[in-house]
């Protein structure tokens, strides 16, 4: 619910939800959950986030899956929407992120002793929680031990052998520049290079 609440279409439905929080937070506050307050209600006020997004990254790798050849194109946007990253490219491009209705939250963020990947809100009379569990549910990236990639054999003839030289280290540039083109020489080649570029 969090989620939808932070990426409202409408100038008026966005409006609706920041005086709904607002008027939360005028409601009955338990003296118990008041107390846990990082930011004391005396000391709230306006502000703004800045967000950094990439929605127009998306518009490269459908271009790039685009581009592959018609023999294989139905099972490289097949390969792709089996990935961890396929359901960002469902994400409406139109959405505006609300910097206000995060600004809400954060002033209603409360003290904690518990974990540390836990983030708890006060809304009204209750206390909410954010944490990896809701992470997955709304990204639909899962957690899991972290792999050692300190060490990476290159496989002969690999991706960075036919699109970047063999050169060890890609930047996000030259990943853009490769896709923009969108000529790839193997199947799943764009699949490849498309998750790469979301990992950047």
């Amino acid at each position: 619910m969090v989620s939808r609440l932070l990426h409202v279409h409408q100038t008026t439905a966005k409006q609706a939800v920041i005086t709904a929080i607002d008027l939360l937070g005028f409601y009955q506050i338990g003296s118990q959950l008041k107390d846990l307050l990082k930011t004391l209600k005396d000391e709230w006020y306006d502000g703004k986030i800045t967000r950094h997004d990439h929605f127009s990254d998306l518009k490269d790798i459908d271009v790039a899956l685009d581009s592959v050849p018609e023999q294989f194109k139905v099972e490289d946007r097949r390969r792709y929407t089996k990935s961890c990253f396929s359901h960002f490219l469902q994400m409406d491009r139109r959405m505006k992120f609300s910097g206000s209705i995060v600004h809400r939250l954060l002033l209603r963020e409360l003290h904690q002793d518990g974990p540390e990947d836990k983030l708890r809100f006060m809304l009204g009379p209750r206390s909410v929680q954010f944490s990896k569990v809701e992470f997955c549910l709304i990204t639909g990236l899962k957690f899991g031990v972290i792999p050692d990639t300190t060490r990476y054999e290159m496989v002969q003839n690999g991706i960075h052998q036919r699109y970047f030289n063999g050169v060890t280290e890609v930047d996000y540039e030259q990943l853009r520049v490769v896709l923009r083109i969108g000529v790839f020489e193997e199947q799943y080649d764009a699949v490849k290079l498309c998750l790469l570029y979301m990992l950047n």
